[in-house]
């Protein structure tokens, strides 16, 4: 049976097993052996990966090809305007090529979200805005650089669900394995707009 491991990445940790000595590494929060990431998260942003032992399920979640949606709760500089969230949906220009079209709308605060360390810096005079973004692509820091595209900042990135999977009951810094669950690897078309 494939093994699936889900995990609610802290901020600061990276996505892989080893690293830089005193760095911190997924093998710090999963005691799981022959498991594998099935694609990235920056350091620097938190939230959902899907670890599993299964070569083709991992890559149909890590290949563009196959376009499996990857939701993100991202809280941005300011207030964006309804033309900035428009260009998000439509796609924007970045240095290597136009994004895909985007699902965007603002949020509140999600309510289930939990303190980072270190926190968002805070800034009296300057309003942040949640937005949720379901993208079908994974390029290096996509939504961060979609955002400052549009001249919103990201200040900080959760990525909440990948293809069917999401941190619902999960807490940060904790796992569950989900082999038992009926998901399967994402099709061709999955996500597809």
């Amino acid at each position: 049976m494939t093994r699936i491991i889900l995990v609610n990445k802290p901020y600061g940790v990276l996505s892989q097993f080893s690293g830089p000595p005193g760095t911190p590494t997924l093998k710090d929060f999963v005691a799981v052996a022959g498991v594998y990431p099935a694609g990235r998260l920056d350091a620097d942003s938190e939230g959902l990966i899907v670890l599993t032992d299964d070569g083709r399920l991992q890559a149909s979640i890590s290949d563009p090809r196959h376009k499996p949606p990857k939701v993100y709760w991202a809280q941005v500089d300011g207030v964006p305007t309804a033309e900035s969230l428009r260009k998000l949906s439509k796609g924007v220009l970045l240095r290597d090529g136009p994004t895909r079209p985007a699902r965007v709308e603002v949020i509140a605060e999600p309510s289930n979200l939990w303190q980072r360390t270190p926190p968002v810096r805070y800034r009296k005079h300057l309003p942040t805005t949640w937005l949720c973004l379901e993208i079908s692509e994974g390029r290096n820091r996509q939504v961060r650089r979609m955002t400052a595209a549009v001249g919103y900042p990201t200040l900080r990135l959760v990525r909440s669900r990948v293809a069917g999977w999401n941190l619902d009951g999960l807490n940060v810094g904790t796992w569950i394995d989900a082999s038992g669950t009926t998901q399967t690897a994402p099709s061709e078309n999955a996500g597809a707009r």
